[in-house]
């Protein structure tokens, strides 16, 4: 009976530790699908546009995935999901996250006149041809956003 007992508290502890490997694993991995509207649309427009969808405007938390950005969107202007509007400076993705992972164009963010407080993906030359970087725009300016939706 002592040594059944040992038996399946080792199952279980072995059991414990795969699932706990298992929830790492989902918390730390995502799926997203992009999409974007054929119209240009201001931040909150572009937002709304997304939300109503079961998406948000994109999270970028990768130089892997601000490539992928890169080279599917080009040259062209599109809203991603960071803002400082909240507090000037402080930029925060649509989910309330800090920013951790940049890609600011050089000068930028300079909140030019006091009214860009929305970030654009879209500028090129950062040192790397196959990364855009990011510049704030005055959130009614018109450009498509870059719908992110995580599975």
């Amino acid at each position: 009976m002592k040594n059944e007992r040992g038996q399946l508290q080792k199952e279980k502890e072995t059991l414990q530790k795969k699932l706990s490997e298992l929830e790492q694993e989902r918390n730390t991995s995502r799926y997203s699908f992009y999409y974007t509207s054929t119209e240009k649309k201001s931040w909150s427009e572009s937002r709304q546009y997304c939300t109503e969808r079961g998406a948000d405007l994109v999270i970028i938390n990768s130089r892997e995935e601000q490539e992928f950005i890169s080279t599917v969107f080009d040259s062209t202007d599109v809203w991603i999901g960071l803002t400082d509007t909240e507090k000037e400076g402080v930029w925060k993705w649509v989910d309330n996250s800090a920013l951790t992972t940049q890609f600011w164009w050089k000068g930028e963010p300079n909140d030019y006149n006091r009214n860009e407080d929305c970030a654009v993906t879209a500028y090129r030359g950062a040192g790397s041809e196959r990364v855009s970087t990011w510049a704030d725009f005055p959130c009614d300016y018109p450009a498509v956003g870059i719908c992110e939706k995580r599975f």
